[in-house]
């Protein structure tokens, strides 16, 4: 007859829990020295406590965060047993949350804007449902002073700091009502105020019921007094596990006391982070034979090895083993996974907040705007005066040219914003909130409007300044076309930011391949007289200036006769002729307009290619690779546990 269980089995069982054991992660190339990451470790995590896993940089606190909660690349191998509620069996979307180390929020939202829209993203059901969850969120993070504040800053106002930027991201995650909660540093790059406003936050969360588990480098002594359990990892190793206080007494009977001054963190790290012996060997140079050296005199490498060798064979270790196997004796709650808003509702809602972005980021929109409208009028009154007689052809041309080609070098000035759109993405994303599809879907969507805006602002003005023909249907072609030319360079600019990912080598590259598409668009040197391997084919057909300038003189030139003497007339493709390589195809302006409605879908499936398919590709290849030794690592590991 099996004995009844503890009062903290029991209440494990009632709420939450995850175990691990064994559990080694195998990362080929991750480190110089070993592929394995995570080694050998055992631990758990109860229902309404928190669990912190603590080492130096490079121990492996990440790795094993993100193994938990099933969050590894492709490329990654894992060994041993992960048990939620005592079986073996994956977490589910929606009953767990997820946290990176970095903050990826919307500068140009508030708090409530930004944590309502992620709701709507992740949450489906009424909007006034999800209203009464955004607040619950807040005040689990004690945002409520801040709800109204813009994220970043804007227009002048001040931002929030750091750590208020970090409630944020976790206050993301909590929307979803997780009764797991995973965070990577959520004290990264906080001051001790900001720390332990964290901690008391997030000690307050885990009295409701939820489950937490996070990672930490370093915290003062009060911060410390709040875990409930730490795992203790260098090099993978598993040092220490259990409660905190007993972590202090571990450290006592391996030899290293805490100093009674000391933070209990301050001094684990100081004992097991082997970086310390560079500080070693330079405090040795100069330490004079007056000075007291002991403070760094420890040799880190032999305290984790009696570390290790102590937790090896204490009463700590036999008790993690023992809770485990409580733990899986009983199954508790399945976790079911939680609704899902539906893609048709998380495309309105990326739609909406984009064109909210918009109007509220002056330097990339509106500041733009007011470019294109200095660009034309500077154009415009260059070439101011025109006549519509057969002289004035090649000026005309030249104006179209410049207009044409300087305004689509302008869409340059959108790639810090598409930056901060891919990144969003991509967060959202890993956390299922959204995908390749709906992303540009709605990134596509909100820009229209405002593209429009600069495409008929800027043909009006153009057209009243050079006098082109006046007829509304002309005119009319004229917006259309320039507005499919920015929508084509739109993807472009997103194309190549998803590639680069950073801002200055993605301005480097679109600056040089519309130079390359100025040269081949055939002003400078008309198209027949170009060389034809890569000038004409490819660069020629594919440079969105060719095809844009070709539609607009068609649609100037079109029907137009120009008298040079008492019986003979030029036709205006004659005139072009001139100064402009212009094919004499019977309604080509319209076929133009299909190619570059066909360029702007064709740059964003390379983008949903990129964002859907390449990673996985690649995470694909890795994988392979990595499995293709997973037998021989697999017996490797065995041959080492019959050893021990």
């Amino acid at each position: 007859m099996s004995s009844p269980p503890q009062p903290e089995v029991a209440r494990s069982v009632l709420g939450d829990s995850v175990a691990w054991k064994d559990l080694t992660v195998v990362v080929k190339g991750k480190r110089k020295y070993s592929d394995r990451v995570v080694k050998s470790s055992n631990g758990y995590a109860l229902s309404g406590t928190m669990t912190v896993i603590m080492g130096p940089r490079k121990s492996g606190k990440s790795t094993l965060l993100r193994a938990l909660a099933g969050r590894l690349d492709d490329s990654a191998s894992i060994y041993g047993e992960v048990f939620v509620n005592g079986a073996k069996s994956s977490l589910n979307y929606g009953s767990y949350g997820f946290v990176k180390r970095k903050n990826t929020l919307i500068g140009s939202l508030t708090v409530r804007e930004y944590l309502y829209y992620s709701a709507l993203l992740q949450l489906p059901g009424f909007l006034c449902d999800k209203k009464n969850v955004v607040e619950d969120a807040i005040d689990a993070m004690s945002l409520g002073d801040y709800a109204n504040n813009i994220i970043g800053g804007h227009c002048g106002s001040k931002g929030l700091s750091y750590g208020e930027k970090r409630r944020v991201s976790i206050a993301r995650e909590l929307v979803m009502d997780p009764r797991f909660l995973f965070i990577d540093e959520p004290l990264y790059h906080l001051d001790s105020v900001s720390a332990l406003m964290m901690i008391v936050n997030l000690k307050k969360l885990a009295n409701t019921g939820c489950t937490l588990v996070f990672t930490i480098y370093q915290s003062s002594t009060e911060v410390f007094g709040l875990f409930d359990r730490i795992c203790l990892l260098s090099n993978g190793k598993t040092l220490f596990f259990g409660e905190t206080l007993a972590c202090l007494q571990h450290f006592s009977n391996a030899g290293f006391p805490c100093p009674i001054m000391q933070s209990p963190s301050d001094h684990f790290l100081r004992a097991i982070n082997t970086e310390f012996d560079r500080i070693i060997s330079v405090c040795q140079n100069w330490q004079d034979g007056h000075g007291d050296s002991s403070s760094v005199n420890m040799d880190t490498s032999a305290a984790i090895r009696t570390l290790e060798k102590t937790y090896q064979s204490s009463a700590d270790s036999a008790e993690v083993e023992t809770m485990i196997l409580r733990l899986t004796e009983w199954e508790g709650p399945s976790l079911k996974s939680k609704g899902q808003a539906s893609n048709a509702t998380r495309i309105i809602v990326l739609t909406w907040r984009s064109l909210l972005i918009m109007s509220r980021e002056w330097k990339y929109y509106w500041f733009r705007l007011l470019l294109y409208m200095l660009l034309t009028s500077s154009i415009g009154t260059i070439f101011s005066g025109l006549s519509h007689s057969l002289t004035s052809v090649g000026a005309r041309v030249a104006a179209i040219f410049m207009f044409v080609s300087f305004g689509s070098l302008l869409s340059v000035v959108g790639v810090p914003e598409q930056l901060k759109e891919v990144k969003v993405y991509v967060c959202e994303d890993s956390n299922k909130h959204s995908g390749a599809f709906v992303f540009l879907t709605g990134q596509f969507l909100a820009s229209i409007p405002f593209l429009f805006l600069i495409s008929i602002s800027s043909s009006l003005l153009f057209y009243f300044l050079i006098g082109l023909r006046s007829e509304f249907a002309y005119m009319m072609y004229f917006v259309v076309n320039l507005f499919i030319c920015l929508l084509v360079n739109e993807g472009l600019v997103l194309l190549v930011a998803t590639i680069l990912h950073d801002v200055f080598w993605s301005i480097v590259f679109l600056v040089f391949m519309h130079a390359m598409m100025m040269l081949s668009a055939g002003y400078f040197r008309i198209r027949s007289a170009l060389p034809g391997p890569v000038w004409v084919y490819p660069m020629s057909y594919i440079a969105v200036h060719t095809l844009t300038i070709q539609g607009i003189l068609e649609n100037e030139y079109d029907g137009i006769l120009f008298t040079t003497g008492q019986v003979r007339s030029v036709s205006g493709y004659e005139a072009l002729q001139n100064v402009y390589d212009m094919p004499e195809t019977e309604h080509s302006k319209w076929k133009i307009l299909m190619i570059l409605s066909l360029m702007t879908l064709g740059y964003r499936v390379l983008v949903f290619l990129l964002l859907h398919i390449r990673v996985k590709k690649f995470s694909f290849l890795g994988f392979c690779i990595v499995n293709a030794r997973s037998t021989t690592n697999m017996n490797g590991l065995r041959r080492a546990r019959k050893m021990k």
